[in-house]
């Protein structure tokens, strides 16, 4: 028996260790390769604190061109503000969002997971997934937390994203909300989980219009967010003060991309001082 150049002892039948899955077929899923050879790695497996934040209140929209979601920036830990700044909504790939609601280090976790996930599946194959199997991709990982969720650490997220496979750019934006045990839904228009999403959902009934484009739409999504901060304690609206804005991203035919603070500002300006000019509407 010697010892191969990773480090590890390899026998007459192979390498041993982590190597021996490396090198053996199988499937183009980077979290069962990583189940099979250290699943202790897996999102969840590590132990979590009574003391968990928790991330609220994310948004998203068809438009135009595509798709849109935002989310607030305060995680809470029962009745304190356990971050201020927290970043909810993330590029999956170069023409998917996700967003988490949820335990907040375990969906950071499933969330860098599954952008790995995506990214093998695409050096595996030679082809990205298509939109429908990347939610479905996402309620495989969510699933796979159900044990997790059954105790309180519950992780809900929400996809969009522009489907490259549509007839054109103004049906491409599609949304998926799931499900704890990972049911997989596609929305019409519009959606939000969390906290707040009960107050964003009334906004974005009465805001969202079809194929807006991209100032308005933008516009949309702040305020919502705006109405859950307004009702919703653990729900952060935007802060002046801190220069702390919600974190909006667009998935188009161009790709992924997050919306600048200096944009954000002027929206927001805009959203408050139409609230001042009418504080009881």
């Amino acid at each position: 028996m010697s010892i191969d150049r990773s480090g590890h002892y390899a026998g007459p039948s192979g390498p041993h260790g982590i190597l021996r899955y490396a090198t053996s077929p199988g499937s183009s899923s980077f979290a069962e390769f990583v189940s099979a050879a250290s699943p202790e790695l897996l999102p969840g497996r590590l132990g979590e604190s009574a003391a968990v934040a928790h991330g609220t209140t994310i948004v998203a929209a068809t438009y135009a061109d595509g798709a849109v979601m935002a989310g607030d920036r305060r995680a809470t830990a029962g009745n304190l503000i356990a971050q201020r700044d927290i970043e909810k909504v993330f590029a999956a790939d170069d023409y998917c969002l996700v967003g988490i609601a949820g335990v907040a280090g375990l969906a950071i976790e499933i969330v860098r997971l599954y952008q790995v996930e995506l990214e093998h599946y695409e050096k595996i194959e030679g082809t990205q997934l298509t939109l429908d199997g990347k939610a479905n991709r996402l309620a495989t990982m969510v699933r796979g937390n159900l044990a997790e969720a059954m105790q309180g650490l519950a992780v809900v997220p929400l996809l969009a994203g522009f489907d490259q496979d549509a007839p054109d750019a103004a049906s491409a934006g599609r949304i998926f909300s799931f499900d704890v045990t990972g049911g997989r839904y596609p929305e019409q228009h519009h959606h939000s989980v969390g906290s707040g999403s009960l107050f964003a959902r009334g906004a974005l009934k009465k805001l969202w219009r079809p194929n807006l484009d991209r100032a308005a739409v933008i516009s949309v999504v702040v305020e919502a967010l705006y109405d859950a901060a307004d009702d919703d304690s653990a729900t952060g609206g935007p802060d002046l003060t801190r220069g702390i804005f919600p974190v909006v991203m667009l998935a188009t035919s161009a790709g992924a991309e997050r919306v600048a603070d200096d944009e954000l500002d002027s929206v927001v300006r805009a959203i408050l001082a139409d609230r001042e000019a009418r504080p009881g509407a």
